[in-house]
């Protein structure tokens, strides 16, 4: 009977985990900021044949390494369908993500704090919805967690011989060098290292084992991971006799890496801001905070290396990211994942008490009454968050859908707590966030996709202009090109709006009959009639002009 109930809460436990990830899987496009670079990216690797010098529109993409987008391209090549391909990477990654945690919780205490393991990470809001977007982090947070997964199975294995888990300290290396080549920062999971080393010195029982010829295996194995991507990109832009290609190999290799982490030029933010994701984007997980920090001074002082390693770590990954001054929320995100380990074991004793579970049901009344409130507002009258979202996202015939959505979350939640009642209000908890993420996927998102992906503006744009014409992009966006319903010429991404304005009028004055340009508001040129032009509406918070040959023939005939 109990293997039965294990079992059980095994299953019920993944099901959840998937349904959650999962749910909405092919029913959106990418929305930007990140998803329709790399997806572009991706589907130009699939087009052109070269995955090893990724391309957004003609130009080289150096911004990051193209392991992500392999993966895109790989699953498109097994789906033959953009919407699953371009979500599947960061859906498997996050369930990878997952398996770790609850792996390493079994392994290092009980499968029952495995599972609690899992469930702090599930729902932690920040995982959640990164998980749910195609951006690089959850698969860094994937080999990050894998690297630190097997480190720990290496420096805590109480072997009677004394010795270590080589075949994970190696595995340990490889996913970190996985990591660094689809993230720069992807070695920073070899930090463990370091608290690791200062605990074997002083006595703890942790076993680093840096004298033994096995070691080096690690590092090898980093080396060899990251080879698989640089050593084919540096002989090809080396030999390649381009300068486009070397200033390429110089960029990912210098700029986006050191340079930016040692003199980060956007996303400027103080010291504390990463302490301000912790306590706000890491709920409802961050709740028990209050009741884990005592305990787990207490096992620290019982010099308990299981807490030690994941906690430290997490503190010097902190350090590592407030040094700078650019930081965005998801640089720490791959730390959850390890104070989730650490949190486990003592979220069964606090999950008992008075107080946290009062706490646990207040969080969700108050979350799922919020959502009913904010969809009533939007249903019944007019406020100022409904004529953003009409002004920016351009769904005003979706509006009542989106309140309706927000306010079946909101009644599922309410039923949820009284159906579960004050006696279980973890579960109520639990039932009210799978509603949540459920009811994102399956109804919000695809009320948002045409505008937020671009696919409303350029299907419109493919009507107004015809099937036999020609279109070109100025001032345009990753979505524009991912989403025009035809091959449509550019003029560079990172060109100056000026210069592209210059060369679209250039290149529609040649056939001026059949070619039309797609404008970004803020670039089109003075000496365009807009009385010949039709606007074409807000989408991702910019508006579009379709200017006609007709619209600049005054000006073409000037710039000859």
């Amino acid at each position: 009977m109990q293997n039965s109930t294990r079992s059980r809460d095994t299953w019920l436990f993944w099901i959840i985990a998937l349904l959650v990830l999962g749910a909405g899987l092919g029913l959106r496009d990418p929305w930007p900021a990140d998803e329709p670079r790399f997806t572009l990216v991706a589907k130009q690797m699939v087009e052109s044949g070269d995955w090893l010098f990724p391309h957004r529109g003609v130009e080289l993409y150096s911004d990051k390494p193209p392991l992500f987008m392999w993966l895109q391209a790989a699953a498109y090549t097994v789906f033959r369908d953009w919407r699953v391909a371009f979500l599947l990477p960061s859906l498997l990654a996050a369930l990878g993500t997952l398996w770790c945690v609850v792996d390493l919780g079994r392994r290092l205490w009980t499968r029952k704090v495995g599972l609690y393991a899992g469930w702090a990470l599930l729902f932690a809001f920040q995982f959640t919805w990164q998980s749910k977007k195609a951006q690089i982090d959850p698969l860094v947070v994937f080999w990050i967690t894998l690297a630190n997964y097997g480190l720990l199975r290496h420096l805590l294995s109480w072997r009677k011989d004394g010795g270590g888990d080589w075949r994970m300290w190696t595995l340990a290396w490889a996913a970190a060098g996985l990591g660094t080549i689809s993230k720069g920062v992807g070695a920073i999971a070899l930090l463990m290292l370091v608290p690791a080393g200062i605990a074997s010195l002083r006595g703890w029982r942790v076993r680093v084992q840096a004298g033994n010829w096995r070691f080096w295996l690690g590092p090898l194995a980093f080396v060899a991971a990251a080879c698989v991507w640089l050593v084919p990109m540096v002989i090809a832009a080396t030999t390649n006799g381009s300068p486009e290609y070397r200033a390429y190999m110089d960029d990912i290799l210098l700029r986006q890496t050191a340079k930016r982490y040692g003199a980060s030029w956007d996303h400027g933010q103080p010291p504390w801001y990463f302490l301000e994701v912790v306590l706000t984007m890491w709920l409802p997980t961050m709740l028990a905070l209050p009741w884990a920090l005592p305990a787990w001074w207490r096992r620290l002082r019982r010099r308990d290396p299981r807490y030690l390693l994941p906690l430290a770590w997490w503190l010097l990954v902190l350090v590592f990211f407030t040094l700078p001054n650019g930081k965005r929320d998801m640089y720490i995100l791959p730390a959850l994942p390890m104070v989730c380990l650490a949190l486990a074991p003592l979220l069964p004793g606090i999950v008992r008490k008075l107080w946290p579970r009062r706490i646990a049901a207040g969080f969700s009344w108050l979350f799922a009454l919020g959502l009913l409130g904010l969809g009533a507002a939007m249903w019944f009258g007019n406020p100022g968050f409904e004529r953003k979202l009409v002004a920016e996202r351009g769904i005003a015939e979706g509006a009542h859908a989106m309140a309706a959505s927000l306010m079946a979350v909101g009644v599922w939640g309410l039923a949820s707590l009284l159906w579960f009642g004050p006696k279980r209000p973890l579960a109520a908890m639990v039932s009210l966030l799978t509603g949540l993420w459920v009811g994102f996927g399956l109804l919000m998102a695809p009320l948002l996709n045409d505008s937020s992906s671009a696919r409303g503006l350029m299907t419109e744009v493919g009507q107004k202009i015809g099937p036999n014409a020609e279109l070109a992009l100025v001032a345009w966006r990753e979505q524009n090109l991912l989403m025009a319903d035809r091959p449509a010429t550019t003029f560079g991404f990172k060109l100056d709006f000026k210069e592209q304005m210059r060369r679209g009028l250039a290149w529609q004055a040649q056939r001026p009959d059949s070619r039309w340009l797609l404008v970004q508001d803020v670039a089109l040129d003075a000496c365009v009639d807009e009385t010949k032009t039709t606007h074409m509406g807000n989408a991702n918070r910019r508006g579009w002009t379709l200017v006609p040959g007709a619209a600049i023939h005054a000006c073409a005939i000037d710039r000859k």
